[in-house]
Formats: structure tokens, C-alpha cells, sequence
């Protein structure tokens, strides 16, 4: 799955729920959720533009939450970017002291240890239980600021192995998009990030919005898959056009019927070999972990979307059972699908 699932993964404590208000909030009103990102010389202009467009954009007369959104410098003057160009920020690390979330986007060198200031200004943030976010090759800030020691977390998978040798009280999983560790959170390279920034707006304001962002960016809201889907993995020369781009089109509108290898394979008019080759160049994953996928992202939309009891719910995605689905969304996310409802659904 796209998410790390471990015991510490979705825990919700600590965590600081904005309210909306698309005006200057009245003094009974309660403040807008402060959200800081942190800009730094030779920055990448994708890597900052990932939060920007998540949490800085004016949706208000969407109804949409806002966001007291500022981009801070970690050092002073004009920065410069990757892409030739400069840009100016107006906030220094002070404006860190009051954020209830802390972007780190990236880093510019894994070999560069961050300034001490601002690894100073990470460590009080924390201290005061803001929620701490490090982006692809942000995670080595947190890391070295020492946030990260004992904790999960990830990173691009080509710095895994320096990310491993620098900070082995880590405990690293360069397998998955984003690690989700309640009021520390981490995600592996570049398009990861918007996974990541999507996840933490779910966490805040519930799936709707968050489904909202994600159509208005024209991204999955819940994308499937590991890192491992991005590694040296080449690509079948048409996906979107042949036989088995079909079919698996066709599974996810019938994930409440049985599948199996050789079903799907003939289905596909494929022999069992072949079918096994084309689905794994295609989706980077197996016939089974993927249709797992499915129905455990199927079961999400549902959970957060619909009235259906857990048991109904448990069919039309296809587990069988609702001791079936409840033993694969505990594994998955160290919780049950009731309180999965209860958390996301109309939050």
C-alpha cells in the first residue's frame, strides 16, 4: 500500500483540527490552522510548489478550509533555485513559533548538515507538539535535528541507502510513499510529496476535502503502490491502450466478484506466464497484493463516503467476509474499519 502501516501509523494524538473561515476570524472564532514550509537556497520549485498548491491556494469561496499559509527562509536575502531563477520570502524562522504544521520540502545535499537555527527552530516546534513534515530529501532535516530517532519514516529510495548508513537509529522503510507516525510524517521523492500533503489535509479536514484538492489537481486522492513501482521499473510501451489496461479497468468496477490468476489470465486471453509478466511490468506489483489494494482503497471510499454497514461494505469490496475485511485493514493500518469511519467520515 502507499501508506506505511505500522502500529504507529494513523494515530491521531496531538494532532490540531483547523477551522475554516473565509474571512478575518471574529475574536470568538477559533484561528486558522498555521501552516509554514520551509524555503532555503537552491531550493527546488517543484518540491516547494507541492504544499503551495495543497495548503496555499484560495478555495474559500469553495467553502474550503484556509490556511494561514507562509513560506519561511532558513537563511536570510534572496534565494535561488534549481531552475535558474530567484524568489523572495518575506517570513524568517520566527514565524515557525506559533505553525501547527512544518513543511521541510527537501533538502539541497544530503552531504550538507542544515543550519543549526533552523534544526534549533524544528526541535522547539515539536517540543510544543506542532506536526513536523519532511518531504522526500526533507526527511534528512528531521533526521538530523534528530526527530526521527526510533521512529519510522522514508525517504527517496535513491538516498535510502546514505539515509540508512547516516541515521541508523531511523528505522527506515524505503519501500512505501509516505510514513504517517501521528505528529511526524515523511514521504518518499518528488509526486510523493503530494501524496504526503494530501494525507495530512485528509487528516485535518476529512476525505471530501481532500478528494476536492486532489480533482481540482488532477491527482489521486489515494494512490496505490510503493516505491518500488519508481525503481529501474521499465514500462510496457502502450499501458493505456491494450487488453490488459482493460481489464484492469473492468476489476475495479467488479471487486465484489471472486478473481484469480487464471481467471484474470483468461479474461485477458493471455496465457498464466504471460499475464503474471505483463501485470508486474504494468503495475509493479502482483495479481494478488494488487487486488488487495483495491479493495482496501474500495473499502476507504465507502467507509468515508457511505452509510453501508461495515458487513455491506465488506462485500461490495470484495473480502468475503467482515472478519476478512477487518483482518486485512488491521494489518494494513493497525486499525479496524469502524474507527477508520469514525475518524475520517464527515471530519
Amino acid at each position: 500500500m502507499a501508506r506505511r502501516a505500522g502500529g504507529h501509523v494513523l494515530t491521531q494524538s496531538g494532532l490540531t483540527r483547523g477551522v475554516a473561515s473565509a474571512s478575518a476570524p471574529s475574536p470568538l472564532a477559533a484561528p486558522r490552522h498555521v501552516v509554514a514550509v520551509i524555503a532555503f537556497d537552491r531550493i527546488s520549485p517543484f518540491h516547494l510548489s507541492v504544499p503551495c498548491v495543497v495548503f496555499g491556494e484560495d478555495r474559500g469561496a469553495g467553502g474550503l478550509p484556509e490556511f494561514d499559509f507562509r513560506v519561511c527562509a532558513a537563511e536570510p536575502g534572496t534565494l535561488t533555485t534549481t531552475a535558474g531563477f530567484s524568489i523572495a520570502v518575506t517570513h524568517g524562522l520566527d514565524a515557525l513559533d506559533d505553525a501547527d504544521t512544518i513543511i521541510v520540502p527537501s533538502w539541497r545535499d544530503p552531504d550538507e548538515t542544515p543550519p543549526a537555527a533552523l534544526l534549533a527552530a524544528l526541535r522547539a516546534a515539536h517540543q510544543r507538539g506542532a506536526q513536523l513534515v519532511g518531504l522526500c530529501l526533507g526527511s534528512f532535516v528531521l533526521a538530523a535535528a534528530g526527530l526521527l530517532d526510533g521512529r519510522p519514516a522514508s525517504t527517496h529510495w535513491a538516498w535510502a541507502d546514505d539515509f540508512a548508513r547516516r541515521y541508523p537509529r531511523v528505522r527506515l522503510d524505503p519501500d512505501v510513499l509516505y510514513v504517517d507516525d501521528g505528529n511526524v510524517l515523511t514521504s518518499a521523492g518528488t509526486a510523493a510529496g503530494l501524496d504526503c500533503c494530501l494525507h495530512v489535509l485528509r487528516k485535518l479536514y476529512g476525505a471530501e476535502t481532500a478528494n476536492y484538492v486532489a480533482r481540482r489537481l488532477v491527482v489521486s486522492p489515494h494512490r496505490q503502490g510503493g516505491q518500488a513501482q519508481y525503481v529501474q521499473q521499465p514500462m510496457p510501451p502502450n499501458p493505456r491502450g491494450d487488453r490488459l489496461s482493460g481489464l484492469l479497468d473492468w476489476v475495479t468496477g467488479h471487486l465484489d466478484i471472486a478473481h484469480t490468476l487464471d481467471s484474470l489470465a483468461e479474461r485477458a486471453l493471455m496465457s498464466r506466464r504471460t499475464f503474471t509478466r505483463r501485470f508486474r511490468l504494468a503495475t509493479g506489483t502482483t495479481v494478488s497484493a494488487w487486488l488487495l489494494a483495491q479493495r482496501l482503497a474500495r473499502a476507504q471510499q465507502l467507509l468515508e463516503s457511505s452509510d453501508e454497514s461495515v458487513e455491506a461494505i465488506a462485500t461490495m469490496a470484495g473480502f468475503g467476509s467482515t472478519a476478512s475485511l477487518r483482518q486485512h485493514f488491521a494489518h494494513a493500518y493497525r486499525t479496524s474499519p469502524s474507527a477508520w469511519r469514525r475518524e475520517f467520515k464527515g471530519a
